[in-house]
């Protein structure tokens, strides 16, 4: 095993190897954080071909059919994928959506993929989670990134037939820090092959898999470059157990596991691309992949929108319907905005990943990122809304004859979303390197601690170049001028304001690297809100330009549509302000000496007055053996799944 003990410096010269640093694409979420509101990247917003769309509709037509024989309450119930749905989505094609014709598979476009996901997820996000997993992480997506033409020719048809694959990076003692990553693959009889020794837990699709995707650690050797690298690795092979079936609060029918792999033979022409490249092909194939978790976020919305409707309309509380209180109706009124600004963002980065005219690195994590936080205030609205009935499970409210609405239900499960492929927190610091990368490569060696002297003064007269001709660019703008983005009609305004905040952005950006100069990376929280108000433009941009598209096309909804972008832009610009505010108006200092004192013990005497671990069993924490069918479930599992086409 790895020596995973590494300094704060070795863990980020990791992440700074595998990023992408070059950018030989324009991106609109970029140029937001730096002060330009490029609008013509984004407007007229981009749309598929007629040809494109047809597919897509006549795909989406039999998947509606399939997903109607489906049962969610059956999944939650069991908390397993019946074998007849994942064959009867295997035989659809839905297992290979992003794979090309050429191998097998149906070649769709992200929109598609996207609102497919969003139509599976709505019988059971377990069914979403079982594809995303699959195409968006696993096997097919790294290799049409950086496989060779042999590894696709002999993976990509398996994979669009149904054989599912799994993606297997974290560890017990590694999350979003892959400088540690213990799992090694040692060359073998003379590089023929490699051996892979060690343990990966929460691996989505682990437990049913027939392919993996693996990153491990290659020492460095004579004739070996090293480094983490990405192998395609046959599930079944000798020296693989699948050690546990994990269970969550939601997901239920999810097949995630522990993995442990003991001298795990692997031909070396199952490496992707070259050894020590696994985590920049990991985050490549993450930019597009991310996306599938808003598209699930925005179906999630679809339904609790339906449900708030349906229910504020008919249940009355002091002589009127709910949804005619004002209270409920903010809650309403949230929910239907909302909806519309995520599934505009899952629409515009998907399209704009199907064109391929931008990067979309930062969209792909801000969507992610604002998705999920937004997706969870939705359910928690949502469950307030329908009360006690909305704390009580489906299957309770069935037993006693009302209707089987599981909005705690859809709580649970999109709780995770905040954490999958890089938590709200990690996502962040993601976006922000991204967003402050200008300004690194413009300050240079003055940031740096370690820089002499006469370095830094270098450095500071190439900084002091940029800065004289990028600051005066942020002073003024088309937000101030009332007479721009007319066509926009009555959401002109909220654009305006947008352009001003982007410039704002940028001008804060600057003052806190003014202020912190290299320390700036270690205020996370600082850098948090920056991101967060990119966020919150991004999504205003992107409802603008969609309603503007409906109203230019004719669409029948167009005048709904431009009501809701109104109403979401409205809400966002009052988070936006507050945002603004809390740069630099916060409890960062008393939160960070408080939480130094918590964890040196001062306040523990706080905690007397409870149960802890020790004196009994309490509500959280107990005495757990697991039931004896734990081990019998995961080979049943893999035995009846495995092949399932």
């Amino acid at each position: 095993m790895a020596d995973t003990r590494v300094t704060e410096q070795q863990a980020r010269e990791v992440a700074e190897e595998a990023r992408e640093a070059d950018w030989t694409k324009p991106s609109f979420a970029k140029h937001l954080f730096l002060g330009r509101f490029t609008l013509d990247l984004v407007h007229p917003f981009p749309r598929p071909t007629p040809d494109e769309d047809a597919r897509t509709e006549e795909f989406l037509t039999s998947l509606r059919n399939l997903c109607r024989d489906m049962s969610g309450p059956v999944i939650e119930r069991d908390a397993r994928i019946p074998d007849d749905y994942i064959r009867g989505l295997a035989e659809l094609g839905c297992f290979g959506m992003k794979i090309p014709e050429e191998y097998g598979g149906l070649g769709l476009s992200q929109v598609a993929y996207n609102r497919a996901l969003m139509l599976v997820a709505c019988v059971h996000p377990s069914l979403g989670a079982l594809l995303s997993a699959h195409q968006s992480i696993g096997v097919p997506e790294p290799l049409k990134l950086a496989g060779t033409p042999a590894q696709k020719k002999r993976f990509l048809p398996r994979c669009a037939r149904g054989a599912i694959s799994a993606f297997l990076l974290t560890e017990p003692d590694v999350g979003s820090d892959p400088a540690r990553l213990a799992t090694s693959a040692v060359p073998v009889e003379d590089g023929k092959a490699y051996e892979l020794d060690g343990v990966k837990l929460w691996t989505t699709n682990g437990v049913i898999a027939e392919l993996l995707v693996v990153m491990a650690r290659v020492p460095k050797s004579e004739g070996h470059r090293g480094g983490i690298s990405a192998f395609v690795v046959e599930a079944d092979s000798p020296g693989i157990t699948v050690e546990h079936r994990n269970s969550f609060m939601g997901l239920r029918g999810i097949e995630n596991g522990l993995t442990r792999m003991n001298k795990v033979r692997v031909p070396a022409e199952n490496l992707v691309g070259r050894e020590g490249d696994g985590l920049k092909i990991a985050l490549t194939t993450l930019n597009a992949g991310r996306l599938a978790i808003p598209a699930m976020c925005a179906g999630a919305g679809k339904w609790a929108l339906k449900i708030a409707r349906e229910w504020s309309g008919v249940r009355v509380q002091w002589g009127k319907a709910l949804g005619e209180h004002e209270a409920v109706a903010a809650k309403i009124s949230f929910i239907a905005a909302t909806t519309y600004a995520l599934e505009s963002v899952v629409e515009l980065s998907g399209q704009m990943n199907d064109e391929e005219r931008n990067d979309i690195r930062i969209e792909a994590a801000l969507a992610k990122l604002w998705a999920s936080e937004m997706g969870c205030a939705i359910a928690d609205e949502l469950i307030q809304i329908r009360g006690g009935r909305g704390y009580e499970t489906a299957e309770s409210l069935a037993a006693r004859g009302e209707r089987a609405v599981a909005a705690e239900q859809m709580s649970r499960d999109l709780r995770i979303n905040r954490i999958f492929e890089g938590s709200s927190e990690i996502m962040r610091l993601l976006v922000a390197r991204e967003a402050v990368d200008t300004h690194l490569r413009a300050a240079g060696d003055l940031i740096d601690p370690k820089a002499s002297l006469e370095t830094k003064a270098r450095a500071a007269a190439k900084a002091g170049g940029f800065y004289a001709k990028w600051l005066p660019s942020l002073v003024a703008g088309k937000g101030r001028l009332p007479g721009t983005f007319t066509e926009f009609g009555v959401l002109a305004t909220h654009l305006r304001f947008v352009e001003r905040s982007s410039r704002k952005l940028a001008r804060s950006t600057f003052y806190g690297m003014a202020r912190w100069q290299g320390g700036l990376e270690k205020r996370q929280n600082f850098l948090g809100r920056i991101v967060d108000i990119g966020a919150e433009l991004f999504a205003m941009s992107a409802c603008c330009v969609r309603a503007e598209r409906q109203r230019a096309d004719g669409h029948p909804g167009a005048d709904a549509a431009y009501e809701l972008a109104d109403a979401f832009c409205h809400q966002s610009r009052l988070r936006v302000e507050a945002l603004f505010d809390a740069l630099w108006s916060n409890t960062d200092d008393p939160d960070r000496k408080l939480t130094r004192g918590v964890l040196d013990g001062r306040y523990s005497w706080l905690e007397n007055g409870i149960l802890d671990a020790s004196e009994g069993t309490g509500p959280w924490i107990a005495e757990w053996t697991p039931g004896p069918s734990t081990e019998e479930n995961v080979a049943r599992r893999i035995t009846d799944t495995r092949h399932v086409v």
